[in-house]
């Protein structure tokens, strides 16, 4: 079983021609609101795309911005420990989707910011811990070294990107990034493989968008191509990668097979809008795989070059 614990969060989205710049006013063309939050939207792969039994920690305020996210996450199959925060109103997230499919986000925490050490539920029949950076840090690491004591695996998507103390990083045994994040985790950023080698992390996940996304195992390197298709609104598309590769780690696949069923569901995940709203379900996953073209030659070179592999 995996437990989540982190964020959850509505988001106000607004589609627009590009995301503007400092100063600048842009008309959009849509705006809908969507269940999210990093930590809910990854408890969601993990349940929806992954099939794997998830629960989820998660802090809301007393107001209406919660009951879309409670009923979400109970659709998908979660099953909650919810901590109410007093005066505190649930987390939110401003969302600009341009015509590209890009985005740029801004969150207030709200109620996430209410998780502390003592809301951590028993962990008896966990085998994975799965945390971002959308809560409290202290709370972070608490929750990490927690689980460390009682054999769980502890994965953090470190995410947004910030430097982590020592403390945090020696108690993760998956630890998943993408390049920017990856850049604020060493001291002295450098090359790829060099930003990858400052980690004393067992194994370290990249993300690296339209390209794929590797993998550093030990001392070995694994690559995955990214699946092509045409992307609507890239929200979320991180968060299923997350949660589906700990879904199919828990599930006892290979970091090879987990990877490729992760980049295949962040693909489907760009088809659609909205974070939540864009998982896709575990029968729609492997049907995209079976029909999907096995990746050539020529896209596992260029991955590996853009990495400095080789």
């Amino acid at each position: 079983m995996i437990l989540v614990a982190g964020s959850a969060n509505l988001d106000f989205v607004v589609r627009a021609h590009h995301i503007p710049g400092p100063g600048e006013t842009v008309l959009g063309q849509q705006f809908c609101t969507y269940p999210g939050g990093k930590g809910a939207n990854q408890a969601v792969a993990c349940a929806r795309a992954g099939g794997a039994p998830t629960q989820m920690l998660l802090a809301l305020g007393q107001d209406a911005y919660a009951e879309p996210l409670l009923d979400s996450l109970r659709s998908a199959g979660v099953v909650l420990h919810t901590v109410l925060a007093p005066d505190q109103p649930t987390g939110c997230a401003f969302i600009c989707v341009a015509g590209n499919a890009e985005n740029a986000i801004t969150v207030a925490p709200g109620a996430n910011a209410f998780l502390q050490s003592q809301h951590l539920p028993d962990l008896a029949g966990v085998s994975h811990l799965l945390m971002q950076l959308e809560i409290a840090l202290p709370t972070v690491m608490a929750y990490a070294q927690a689980a460390r004591a009682r054999g769980v695996q502890v994965v953090l998507n470190a995410a947004p990107a910030q430097a982590l103390p020592d403390e945090l990083l020696q108690a993760v045994d998956v630890l998943i990034v993408n390049e920017g994040e990856l850049a604020a985790l060493v001291s002295h950023p450098g090359s790829f493989v060099l930003n990858l080698a400052q980690l004393a992390v067992p194994c370290v996940v990249v993300t690296l968008g339209h390209r794929g996304c590797v993998a550093r195992v030990g001392n070995t390197f694994l690559t995955q191509p990214a699946f092509d298709v045409q992307a609507v609104d890239t929200t979320g598309a991180g968060d299923t990668f997350c949660g589906v590769l700990v879904a199919k780690l828990s599930q006892g696949a290979g970091m090879v097979a987990a990877m490729r069923q992760a980049s295949a569901a962040a693909a489907l995940a760009c088809t659609v809008a909205g974070a939540q709203s864009s998982i896709p379900s575990a029968a729609a996953l492997a049907e995209f795989l079976a029909l999907a073209a096995p990746n050539g030659v020529d896209d596992e070179a260029d991955l590996r070059r853009y990495c400095g592999l080789g």
